[in-house]
């Protein structure tokens, strides 16, 4: 007779398998994910409604064009089951395998008791967002991206439907904008999904890991409302050494040398994109900060708002969302006085 198995059963044996190898050496999140999971597979009564010490209005915001946002994000690629896993085959499935639906809303629901009012996401995992917002009076602000095309009326098209679904923000998605400039060094295409961005009357961003994309920007006269730019130290196990750092090597295929980039990097120059966020006077949105879960958060908020980041764009689960907040609220506060003054 076939033993039956359901998400709890595969959660169980996948993660606490893998737990009881090597639970001495467990690393912090790997011991708070088994506590989840050993939490989801007893029975529980806890009430549906979250519940956290933060009080309300402790999470700081900021503006960003005419929204307020709060200055840490919740990020949608955990929910679309996306993973920057390196080598690692089975991340995508583990994602996706616990984040049910009913898991989405549960972990979104405590993003916003803790004070996160906005979150990002792509195409590819919108339909869950916007059944939760359907069924909530409080409503999560969306942050998305109009597909970047140099057809004019195929791009305004596609804004337009963002908007009608009740996007709040948008901004070319990294990926496409570093792959534009790669190929056409060029940033035409990019100006104008900012001007009709904005023409729909919601904030316009411009998304890169390349630091050219914003420098390409600003000399250009773009003027978008605010940047999308990864920010994360390089001061992790796994970053590409510095002398096998190539411009948009993150866009290329993996390479046969492993000195080389291997989905283990997305800012290659830190310092450099510091230095320059100074000269801008527009909300600097950071994403990638935990390098995809190769840097703690502390360390990793730590770094980005000491050095001028004005929010912070980080896929949570459930039982990270508590500690992140914490952390973001006493990061901004400390980091008051920086060198790049706090926009938005």
């Amino acid at each position: 007779m076939a033993e039956k198995t359901d998400r709890r059963c595969f959660l169980a044996r996948g993660v606490l398998g893998a737990a009881g190898i090597g639970a001495a050496h467990g690393s912090i999140e790997e011991n708070i994910l088994l506590g989840a999971m050993r939490d989801e597979a007893a029975p529980t009564s806890r009430s549906k409604k979250p519940k956290t010490d933060i009080a309300p209005g402790s999470l700081p915001c900021g503006k960003i064009g005419n929204v307020s946002v709060s200055r840490l994000i919740i990020g949608g690629n955990l929910i679309g089951g996306f993973a920057h896993s390196r080598d690692l085959m089975y991340v995508s499935k583990l994602f996706k395998a616990y984040n049910t639906e009913a898991k989405i809303f549960e972990t979104l629901e405590l993003a916003q008791a803790c004070g996160i009012n906005t979150i990002q996401v792509s195409s590819a995992a919108h339909a869950p967002i916007f059944k939760y917002n359907r069924n909530r009076d409080t409503k999560l602000q969306i942050m998305s991206n109009p597909v970047l095309r140099a057809d004019k009326t195929a791009m305004n098209d596609s804004i337009k439907r963002l908007i009608d679904k009740g996007v709040a923000m948008m901004f070319t998605h990294g990926g496409a904008t570093d792959r534009h400039m790669m190929n056409n060094g060029k940033i035409d295409v990019i100006g104008q999904a900012v001007d009709l961005i904005k023409a729909q009357g919601v904030p316009a961003g411009v998304g890169s890991h390349s630091l050219e994309v914003p420098i390409a920007c600003e000399k250009n006269k773009i003027n978008p409302d605010f940047y999308v730019k990864t920010f994360h130290t390089d001061r992790y196990w796994s970053a590409t050494p510095k002398d096998g750092r190539k411009e948009y090597d993150w866009m290329k295929a993996v390479a046969l040398d492993h000195n080389a980039n291997n989905d283990n990097m997305w800012c290659n120059n830190p310092k450099e994109t510091a230095a320059f966020m100074e000269t801008v006077d527009k909300p600097w949105v950071a994403f990638k900060v935990l390098a995809a879960g190769a840097i703690r958060p502390r360390t990793a908020f730590t770094y980005a708002f000491r050095n001028g980041v004005d929010f912070v764009l980080a896929g949570m689960f459930d039982f990270q969302v508590e500690a992140d907040v914490k952390i973001v609220i006493d990061r901004v506060r400390k980091c008051a006085n920086r060198k790049r003054p706090l926009q938005g």
